[in-house]
């Protein structure tokens, strides 16, 4: 970047140039099988994330070590990755300073590169219908406290049992969440309900748990998407990562 800056001055190049090639320098390119956004973070608020499942471990394992053999590397999250493999990568990775924070409920890893974390900003809520949800909030959580927040969660009342809902709801109320992520599967009646009792922003996230009719999330998915409570945002199926971070934008952007 520097180097960039000083021929700019120097009239080596003119500013078109000077700005293709700071933007060049923000994609890493591992070995033709990966272009990591490095400077996601800074254009956008929250850094690139890394999708396990469908990739093959070698590539991963090259991805995760090219990126801490690079200059200044952040924090690195990899999301939906099996405690098997997260065991191979502990075994393979050869860097000792570095500090391996794994949630086997969540599948997702966060690779530190310091123990230093902020005071919290705020405070999100994150709810699911049924103890099977529990995965899918449980990467929410961990990228709700990677963005600086504070998780409150309470687990496992959903409709089938609805009295569980209230005095949890009342307490995430009276704690000052400023977002509810709504985690169900089956029918996906829940996040409509919470909707329909505060008055701050609902994410809907519908998980692949249920049978028949609603195998897959489809029926929980379309349920949350006709909801008549107004005020829920609902994202992809078992897609706890993108409601944390759709959380954490409508916070910081206030």
């Amino acid at each position: 970047m520097r180097e960039i800056l000083e021929k700019l001055i120097n009239g080596e190049i003119d500013i078109k140039t000077a700005e293709n090639l700071i933007k060049s320098q923000t994609i890493l390119e591992f070995d033709e099988i990966a272009k990591f956004d490095s400077k996601r973070q800074e254009r956008t608020g929250f850094p690139e994330a890394v999708f396990a499942p469908s990739k093959d471990y070698e590539d991963l394992l090259l991805i995760i070590t090219k990126y801490f053999e690079s200059k200044d590397p952040q924090n690195l999250i990899i999301t939906k990755l099996s405690h098997e493999r997260y065991e191979r990568l502990l075994d393979d990775l050869d860097f000792p300073d570095l500090i391996f924070d794994y949630n086997k409920k969540g599948q997702i890893l966060v690779i530190r590169v310091n123990k230093s974390k902020s005071k919290p900003i705020s405070k999100i809520g994150i709810i699911t219908a049924g103890t099977s949800d529990i995965n899918i909030a449980e990467e929410a959580k961990v990228i709700v406290e990677e963005g600086g927040c504070e998780a409150i969660t309470s687990y496992d009342i959903g409709v089938a049992g609805i009295h569980r809902l209230f005095p949890q709801i009342a307490y995430m109320v009276k704690e000052g969440v400023e977002v509810l992520i709504v985690c169900a599967g089956m029918e996906g009646a829940l996040p409509s309900v919470v909707a329909g009792l505060v008055d701050i922003p609902v994410i809907a996230v519908p998980t692949s748990v249920g049978y028949g009719v609603g195998e897959g999330g489809r029926v929980a998915l379309d349920s949350m998407l006709q909801s008549c409570a107004p005020g829920i945002a609902v994202v992809n199926i078992d897609n706890g990562f993108g409601a944390a971070v759709f959380a954490l934008t409508i916070v910081k952007g206030r």
